[in-house]
């Protein structure tokens, strides 16, 4: 039964250790912690070091990674300061949520996907690429949020 968990426990503690190598490094070399996990999930996966060859035995753990980033962005944000830009956020912000979605599941499509695997496929990369966009913002520049 422990042995079970033992993949598990290797996959998890590699994908930790080649993050605390590899920030750190990109960080000093000026190129930011976006490039740092970029090329810690390349050194270990099936096209590098092979520590972890089947992706889809650690997406959990890339998902609850995702939770983590934005409840950490939820916990940076002030409500008044949220409140103060609720035009953008929902005006623009939305506008661009829907263009980007719309554009997204029409290059999808083009390259043969149901409309189903298109649209979520879209949304879900529109959604995620703004909070990893806010996060390499933050690193670069500091705001006052």
């Amino acid at each position: 039964m422990a042995a079970e968990g033992a993949g598990d426990l290797v996959r998890v503690v590699s994908l930790l250790g080649a993050a605390v190598v590899a920030v750190p490094l990109f960080k000093r070399l000026g190129l930011g912690s976006v490039l740092g996990y970029l090329a810690a999930g390349l050194a270990i996966g099936p096209f590098g070091l092979k520590l972890v060859t089947d992706p889809h035995a650690i997406i959990h753990i890339a998902e609850f990674g995702v939770v983590m980033f934005l409840f950490v962005i939820g916990l940076e944000m002030k409500p008044s300061h949220l409140w103060g830009l609720r035009r953008q956020i929902f005006g623009l912000g939305s506008l661009q949520v829907v263009v980007c979605t719309i554009l997204l599941t029409g290059v999808d499509l083009l390259y043969g996907f149901p409309w189903q695997v298109s649209f979520v496929g879209a949304a879900g990369f529109v959604l995620f690429s703004g909070a990893l966009g806010k996060g390499v913002i933050d690193e670069t520049r500091p705001t006052p949020i």
